[in-house]
């Protein structure tokens, strides 16, 4: 019995860090589907899902499948032929950069439910912005030292690398915890809503990238919408879905990224992103957050009426009335 668990457990981390390196070869070539500039055969994009995927593998798997990491990322520079010294520094900041956030979220004491709000801003802020700060600056430093062209300039192309990898974070991290722990709505009124969110966000999503006016502002309100009725559960999915229809048209360029150039293309685009991503994580985690409190509060007048009751008998029927106005009370506030 002893031997056998002792030859599971390698197998089952062997299995871990082989699933990691092929969700993150997969998660790459998705991002490369819509590249914007390319460095020496490498290409850049505004949405990397693969850092978002690596750090739900970290979190959920913990630091011991940092090599799927690794591997998946040699792996997908295969196709383009040998892996020569600026490869190698693409893995190592590849795989640097999500540890480092890992690092950073648990130094905070993050958690995985995102139903904090210090959750959501630990997210944004360590997670993504600084933990992807090595991703971007490790392999781009090195084709600078390399005497690299880069095209449109050296902080171009930093800019670049740093906000597609911190834009994987922020929108794919969160709806990769979602699916973890997702629940179907039980309800038919809550399928009916469920439809009428998708409906209204297509039409909305379709209108604000598609017209030549700058209206990325229409997404807010059903974001708010997805957020306060369904909470990660609607707003993750819907502001990756926002997101990856803005990059489709960031890319090819048309609508509102019509007649601009890279860099207004990028910081439009990456400033949307940030906003969708930033107000779906922190709505979210205010909204759970509260929601969270009025179940303890709830919980708390349930045991003080208990007590009530067995010292006091017949009191504690007389309680319920009162503390059922005072809770629908505080709800309706909120």
């Amino acid at each position: 019995m002893v031997r056998t668990e002792q030859l599971r457990r390698p197998t089952v981390a062997a299995l871990r860090i082989l699933g990691v390196a092929v969700f993150y070869c997969v998660g790459g070539w998705i991002g490369l589907q819509k590249e914007v500039l390319k460095v020496d055969g490498t290409a850049l994009t505004p949405l990397w899902p693969s850092t978002g995927i690596a750090l739900t593998a970290l979190l959920l798997l913990g630091a011991g499948v940092w090599p799927g990491i690794a591997l998946g990322t040699l792996v997908g520079f295969l196709p383009l032929g040998p892996v020569g010294g600026i490869e190698i520094a693409i893995t190592v900041g590849n795989t640097l950069a999500p540890l480092t956030s890992l690092l950073l979220l648990r130094r905070v004491g993050f958690r995985v439910e995102l139903d904090r709000l210090r959750d959501g801003v630990a997210l944004v802020f360590l997670g993504g912005l600084a933990g992807m700060l090595v991703a971007a600056t490790v392999p781009v430093a090195t084709m600078w030292l390399r005497g690299v062209t880069l095209p449109d300039g050296f902080w171009t192309a930093w800019l670049v690398w740093w906000t597609g990898d911190a834009m994987g974070v922020l929108l794919v991290t969160p709806f990769l915890l979602l699916l973890c722990r997702l629940r179907w709505p039980p309800h038919f009124h809550r399928w009916a809503e469920v439809s009428a969110l998708v409906i209204t966000a297509v039409v909305i999503t379709w209108l604000a990238t598609m017209s030549a006016f700058t209206l990325f502002f229409l997404v807010f309100p059903v974001l708010i919408w997805a957020a306060l009725r369904f909470h990660l559960a609607g707003s993750a999915p819907f502001a990756l879905a926002v997101s990856l229809r803005a990059i489709w048209e960031a890319a090819n360029p048309a609508g509102a990224f019509a007649h601009q150039t890279l860099v207004e293309r990028m910081i439009t685009l990456q400033a949307f992103n940030g906003s969708l991503a930033l107000t779906s994580l922190l709505l979210t985690a205010i909204v759970t957050e509260q929601k969270n409190i009025h179940q303890k509060i709830e919980e708390a007048c349930d045991e003080l009426t208990e007590v009530v009751e067995r010292l006091v008998p017949g009191q504690g029927a007389r309680l319920r009335p009162r503390r059922q106005q005072a809770v629908e009370g505080s709800e309706g506030s909120t």
